[in-house]
Order: structure tokens, then C-alpha cells, then sequence
């Protein structure tokens, strides 16, 4: 900030002030009295006044103003030099002028210090007349001018600030735009890639079960599972570009596209049980409620949790571990849990805390929905457990 606009500044009024005191001290002590006689009594009764009606209502303008405009009226009547109480007045109108809130004010407070002067004029010869009501042009039209100016200038600093500021929150917008739409085109490149070598593996896969005569049915089954594993990757990595594409402008996307059919939660939810069974787990499940009466985001959400939980338990506990899958279906509620026994590690603390994202991906997943993951040991094993607020379908359609 300037020296300048460091002098106009509200939080200086009182420096302003005292200073403007201290000048008319100086006047009183040193310059008034053109033939050497020093001010009289009145004189300096007018001034105090006035000093004292300048500094102590200093964060009222409009006070000290009606105040000053009071002191100059008697002083015209009653002193033949009134130039503290003159000056005093018209410093204060400035005052006004930079600090009132409307516009209007700032007028009322000159007409009434063109009428305190008006008045002091009349009877007065007709020069003398017209030299005084030119006179005001100075003690009235230039606080005014210079109270205006200082005004304009602060608000157009301010308006300029406020660009400012919604300029950088305009860019920080673009910014988080520009990121999402790197991310997006990231998504599509890894979806690329990664299709292209599932697909591939699928397929040959698909090309092994059938050219490899006498194949034993264990292994047969094995192909077959892994098969499906890569089918269902395909379909969800298509799924989950196809939410990053957005191809609906108006905002308005296919649940099928974020979420699965809810009347085919029970049958998606007993395939990833049996899936984790395939894989040497032994796999306990307790589900109870309405599946199929949850709204179709929180079903997917009990899908993703169960395959990701299991998939952790058989990866941390080792295959032989047995696990248990608990879900609830409440009216207000989902109560989801499944835990372990710790299998053939039961020294391991914290089997989804190790490497990967698998326990931060599950937290997002619940904290989106309004629920809190709790995770932690277990008896000789691990627990993961939520509950999350319910939505029956027919709340969300």
C-alpha cells in the first residue's frame, strides 16, 4: 500500500485527525491575528471545542461533521476570524464524503454547509455577497472533489480486487477441468491397454480349453473360471469407461453404467462368494433382508466391497483361511461385514493395509455413501465392517 493510500485509509482516521488538530494549534499559537493581537478567549473556547469534537467522535464522520457545522454557525456570529472552525467543517465533509454509505448522505451534509454559509452572508453587499457564495467553491467543492476521488479510487481498487479473485477461481475451475479431462484420456489409454492384453489372455485361454485333448475337469474348470474372470473384467473396464466418457450431455447417465441391476444383486453377490470358494477359501455367508430392495449404487457398492475383501482375505490369510461374509438389509440401513480367521498366517495385522490401495479404495467407496469403514484385527485375524445408510429403490427412482 502507498503513503497515499496509507493517508486515506480508514484505520489512519485518527492520525488524519490529530494532525489537523495540531495545524490548527499552530494556527491559533503562531498565525492567527493579521495586526498581532493573539486569539481571544472566544476564540479558543470555539477551537477546543472544535479539536475535542473532531478527536473524540473520530469513528463517526457524520457526528463530528453536524458538530463542526454547530461550532462554525457561532463562530460567525460570534468571532470575527473563524478559520479553525471553517476548516474544521470543511475537513469533515471530506471525511463524509470518503466514508458514507450512500451517496445521498453525502449530499445533505453539503447542503447543509452551503446553508450555515448562506446564511452567514445575508445582509451582506452584493460583492461581498457574490465573493462569498464563489468562495464556497473552496471550502465545500473541493472536500467534496477530493472526498469523491479517494472514494471512486478505493472502490475501483476494490471491484479490481474482486476480479482479481474470481479470476484465480476462474483458472483454479479450468485447472481442476484440464486435470479431470487428463485423467479422463489417462482412463481411456489404460483401458486400451489393459483390454487389449485381457482380451488376448480370454482368448487364448478360451483357444487352450478346446485344443487340449484328454483335459482333466479340474483343469478344465480352472480355464473355464478364469474365462469368466476375464469376461467380467472386460464388461466392467468397458463399464467404467463408459462413466468417463460421459455421453450424456444433459447430465443425466444409465444407472446401468455406475451400477448393477438390483433384482440381480443376490445372484451377482452369490457368484462372488463362489468365485472366492473356487479359490481354496472357505467362504461362509449370512445374508439377510431384501437384497434386491436396495437402490442399484449401494448394491454395487456391497458387490465391490465383498470381491475386494474376499480377494484380500485369500491374498493376506492365504487360501485356506475361512472367511465370513455378514450383510444386513434394515429398513434405514446396510450392515456389511466380513472377517477372518487369520488361515495359516494368523500373525499378520493388517492384511489390507499392506501394499496396494485395496483398504483406501473400499474407505472412498463407503465415505461416498455417507458410511465409515472400520478395519482392524480380529481375534487371530482381520475384520472390515460398515454401515451404510439405505435407500429402498423406490426412494431413489
Amino acid at each position: 500500500m502507498s503513503w497515499v493510500s496509507r493517508l486515506f485509509d480508514a484505520r489512519d482516521t485518527l492520525v488524519r485527525l490529530i494532525l489537523l488538530d495540531l495545524s490548527g494549534l499552530g494556527y491559533l499559537l503562531f498565525g492567527a491575528g493579521h495586526d498581532g493581537t493573539p486569539p481571544t478567549t472566544l476564540q479558543w473556547v470555539l477551537a477546543v471545542a472544535a479539536f475535542a469534537g473532531i478527536l473524540l467522535p473520530h469513528r463517526n464522520p457524520m457526528i463530528s461533521f453536524v458538530a463542526q457545522s454547530a461550532l462554525l454557525a457561532v463562530a460567525f456570529c460570534l468571532v470575527d476570524d473563524a478559520t479553525i472552525n471553517l476548516v474544521g467543517s470543511s475537513w469533515m465533509l471530506f471525511e463524509v464524503t470518503m466514508w458514507a454509505g450512500r451517496l445521498r448522505t453525502v449530499g445533505w451534509c453539503a447542503a447543509l454547509l452551503v446553508a450555515v454559509h448562506v446564511v452567514d452572508t445575508i445582509g451582506d453587499p452584493f460583492g461581498q455577497l457574490t465573493s462569498n457564495i464563489f468562495g464556497l467553491i473552496v471550502v465545500i467543492g473541493v472536500p467534496l472533489l477530493g472526498g469523491m476521488v479517494v472514494r471512486t479510487t478505493r472502490e475501483l481498487g476494490q471491484q479490481a480486487a474482486e476480479r482479481a479473485v474470481e479470476e484465480e477461481r476462474r483458472r483454479e475451475s479450468e485447472g481442476r477441468a484440464a486435470r479431470a479431462d487428463e485423467r479422463t484420456a489417462i482412463a481411456r489409454e489404460l483401458h486400451d491397454v489393459v483390454a487389449h492384453h485381457v482380451a488376448s489372455m480370454v482368448l487364448r485361454v478360451g483357444v487352450a480349453r478346446h485344443v487340449l485333448p484328454g483335459l482333466d475337469p479340474k483343469a478344465a474348470e480352472v480355464f473355464d473360471d478364469v474365462h469368466r474372470s476375464g469376461t467380467t473384467a472386460l464388461a466392467d473396464l468397458r463399464r467404467l469407461v463408459a462413466v468417463l466418457r460421459d455421453p450424456n450431455p444433459d447430465g443425466v447417465r444409465d444407472p446401468a453404467l455406475t451400477a448393477i441391476d438390483p433384482s440381480a444383486l443376490p445372484a451377482v453377490l452369490d457368484g462372488a462368494v463362489e468365485t472366492a470358494r473356487r479359490g481354496g477359501l472357505v467362504v461362509e455367508a449370512d445374508i439377510s433382508g431384501p437384497l434386491a430392495s436396495l437402490d442399484a449404487v449401494r448394491g454395487l457398492a456391497v458387490l465391490r466391497l465383498t470381491q475386494e475383501a474376499l480377494t484380500n482375505v485369500a491374498k493376506h490369510a492365504g487360501a485356506t483361511a475361512h472367511a465370513r461374509l455378514t450383510v444386513a438389509v434394515a429398513p434405514d440401513e446396510v450392515t456389511w461385514e466380513v472377517s477372518d480367521d487369520g488361515g495359516a498366517n494368523p500373525s499378520v495385522s493388517a492384511p489390507l493395509g499392506s501394499g496396494g490401495h485395496g483398504l483406501t479404495g473400499m474407505r472412498e467407496r463407503v465415505e461416498v455413501l455417507g458410511g465409515t469403514l472400520e478395519a482392524g484385527p480380529y481375534g487371530n485375524g482381520w475384520r472390515v465392517r460398515t454401515v451404510l445408510p439405505a435407500a429402498v429403490l423406490g426412494d431413489v427412482a
